[in-house]
């Protein structure tokens, strides 16, 4: 095969994996046409069609897919060794993708990445807010954040918060002339911000614990949020009762802007981890990270 050939195949496999010439163009640094006529150019070569075109999608064909399939794993290996080799210098440089929730992000990645990134300004960090558990490998991040509990077997887990409790809370102005919440069965007499999961695959009960006792509580209200830190904003705006980490309402209710209600059920959650593949071990840049976002009680 001719040399050049590489360079379509690093083409074919950018339009497989993202189904559009132009999206690919884009992440190729190219234009689409030109990435159009470098794969038909391999078609032609290899004799086969390895692109299923029509005027709104592109997929793989029979052939596009064993090729993929094939070629995809040692080109994302030769991608790692290359940039294993572009930071064997001095000092870290490089980007690290990480995937995690926007408490995680808000709470413990940026207040301890901050030092980090202005100590080393060759790091580059690209976070991704997400509550899906995505799978980091697939899509090519070099670490997720997740609960201890959530990280899989076959990765390396560091810890880097500590354990956290879940709290019940209400604006003053929502809870005036409202029943008062004693118990968890007067849930079901108020309004409660609701939150979606897509792990769950639909709105999250919330959870209660007290002397052992695990309870999950189904809620209703007016509205439904997909990330907590919305639901923290409504029920400071009086919309109704969130359940937020506890982190998130200290300052508001050491301040009087929220009201607690039901401390003895809040239950306490593992800490977070940052999680990733063996494989990402070696990358100064990566160590770096770790080590900045390592908990230290």
């Amino acid at each position: 095969m001719a040399r050049e050939s590489f360079d379509d195949l690093a083409g074919f496999l950018a339009v497989a994996q993202e189904r559009s010439f132009t999206r690919a163009a884009a992440k190729l640094g190219v234009t689409p046409s030109a990435l159009s006529h470098s794969i038909q150019g391999l078609e032609a070569r290899l004799g086969v069609r390895l692109l299923n075109r029509t005027t709104r999608s592109v997929s793989a064909s029979e052939a596009g897919e064993r090729l993929l399939l094939t070629i995809a794993p040692r080109f994302e290996e030769i991608q790692v060794e290359l940039a294993r080799l572009r930071e064997m210098k001095d000092k870290p440089v490089g980007t690290i993708r990480i995937n995690a929730i926007d408490y995680a992000v808000d709470t413990i990645l940026w207040p301890k990445l901050t030092p980090l990134l202005r100590a080393h300004p060759d790091i580059h960090v690209e976070i991704a807010i997400d509550y899906a558990l995505t799978d980091i490998v697939a899509e090519r991040f070099d670490a997720g954040v997740r609960s201890g509990f959530q990280v899989a077997k076959d990765m390396i887990a560091v810890r880097i918060g500590p354990d956290f409790r879940f709290a019940v809370v209400g604006s003053p102005v929502y809870f005036k002339g409202r029943k008062a919440l004693k118990t968890l069965a007067d849930l079901a007499d108020h309004i409660c911000i609701n939150l979606r999961l897509p792990t769950y695959g639909g709105v999250y009960a919330w959870e209660f614990e007290r002397g052992g006792r695990e309870e999950h509580v189904r809620v209703g209200g007016q509205l439904t949020f997909n990330t907590t830190g919305r639901m923290l904003t409504a029920a400071l705006d009086g919309f109704g009762l969130a359940y937020v980490p506890e982190d998130l309402a200290t300052q508001h209710i050491a301040e009087g802007r929220l009201t607690p209600a039901l401390e003895e059920w809040w239950p306490t959650a593992g800490g977070y981890h940052l999680y990733y593949p063996s494989r990402r071990q070696g990358s100064p840049a990566f160590a770096a990270v770790v080590e900045a976002l390592r908990y230290r009680p």
